[in-house]
């Protein structure tokens, strides 16, 4: 079993390795880029992404030296581990926002143990916000935070969240007209993270995707809605993991709705 002190000191250091990354992410925003793609015209990586996981790693590796690393860029990780303790790391989750000059974009660190996450924390150094979850809540700069108490469909706000690629776009447009057939309003970020972390915050009643995410695009994210009193699902209902197919994130008072909708887009 995790001890309660160890996570402390996880959460600690996530949310040390998040400022660390964030602040290099910062220092370069809407300077000129050299953006490169991926695997894809929408997939984008800038040499900031990989310099800032790099220190987000650094930073973990001076506190847990023996512990792996999952991450995006590079030569991280792609698969958390089953059994133990490991990091999960997006240096720039929000990349396409970064490099057009938005503000919705920041640095996301997970601890997992035996692949559950125990602490995480996700530095938005442009819109001076930071979340951080541990053993004690979650918080926003200080605050302690808590889902939505809103229980109507009908006035809640919710975000189709990861990425429909263009062979996709049926679902993409399935997804949008779930969501504004069946609730209030609708927004959409470009940025996963700071999807879930407003949904922790109550800005959002909801997110949600059919698709298979990555585990760097969330689990610091689901972490922080669930320690608000959130619920996150996959497309059956049960609980998330970071293999899951589907993600349904909500306050859990319109999660039923949610969810229906979100299974609409592969029937």
């Amino acid at each position: 079993m995790n001890e309660p002190q160890s996570d402390t000191r996880r959460a600690a250091v996530a949310m040390q390795a998040a400022a660390d990354g964030a602040t290099v992410a910062a220092n370069s925003f809407r300077t000129d880029l050299d953006v490169e793609h991926k695997d894809g015209k929408t997939d984008v990586v800038t040499q900031v992404d990989r310099d800032a996981q790099e220190t987000v790693i650094e930073t973990i590796r001076t506190a847990f030296p023996d512990e792996p690393v999952v991450g995006e860029e590079e030569d991280a990780l792609k698969t958390v581990p089953e059994t133990g303790p490991a990091w999960i790391v997006d240096p720039i989750d929000g990349t396409n926002n970064y490099v057009r000059g938005s503000r919705a974009f920041g640095t996301a660190v997970a601890a997992v143990v035996d692949g559950e996450p125990v602490a995480a924390a996700f530095d938005c150094p442009a819109l001076s916000d930071t979340y951080r979850v541990g053993p004690d809540g979650v918080f926003r700069n200080g605050e302690p935070l808590s889902v939505s108490d809103c229980t109507d469909p009908e006035t809640a706000t919710v975000c189709p969240t990861f990425w429909w690629d263009f062979d996709q776009r049926d679902q993409y447009a399935t997804a949008a007209r779930a969501v504004v057939d069946r609730f209030g309003d609708m927004r959409r970020y470009g940025c996963t993270q700071l999807e879930l972390a407003l949904v922790a915050s109550g800005t959002l009643e909801g997110t949600m995707t059919n698709l298979q995410t990555n585990p760097w695009d969330t689990v610091a994210g689901v972490q922080s809605i669930r320690a608000a009193g959130g619920v996150v699902t996959d497309l059956e209902g049960n609980r998330w993991q970071h293999d899951s197919t589907g993600l349904v994130a909500s306050n859990g008072a319109v999660h039923d709705e949610l969810l229906a909708a979100t299974r609409e887009i592969v029937e």
